[in-house]
C-alpha cells in the first residue's frame, strides 16, 4: 500500500516474497490510514465490531460495518481512506498478497 500518512498506527507483523500482514490500530475515533492506493490484492481481518468509514474521494464516504473476526477481500487499485468511525480504539488485521494471480 502506498500514499499519505495517517494517524492510524501500521505495525508490519510478516513481511516476506509472498505476503505482507500489517495491523493498523486507531487509537481515537477519527484516527485514519490516510490516502492511498493498494497496489496488491488483500485481505482484511478486523479485530473489533464496529464500523470505518471510507472515504473514498470527490465527497463520497459510506460506512462499513464491521465484524470481529469477519473477513473481507478487495482487489488491487482500490483507492480510499479508511477512518475510525467508533468512540472507541479498534485495529484490523490487513494481508497483501505480492504474489501476482496464476
Amino acid at each position: 500500500m502506498c500514499g499519505t500518512a495517517g494517524t492510524a498506527i501500521p505495525t508490519v507483523k510478516i513481511d516476506n516474497d509472498r505476503v505482507r500482514v500489517t495491523e493498523w490500530r486507531f487509537k481515537a475515533k477519527g484516527d485514519n490510514t490516510g490516502w492511498h492506493r493498494h497496489e496488491y490484492d488483500y485481505v482484511v481481518v478486523p479485530l473489533f465490531d464496529g464500523v470505518l468509514e471510507i472515504d473514498l474521494g470527490k465527497g463520497e464516504r459510506v460506512i462499513a460495518q464491521m465484524q470481529n473476526g469477519v473477513p473481507y477481500y478487495r482487489e488491487i487499485g482500490v483507492e480510499h481512506d479508511v477512518i475510525n468511525g467508533n468512540d472507541f480504539e479498534c485495529a484490523f488485521v490487513e494481508v497483501e498478497l505480492l504474489e501476482a494471480r496464476r
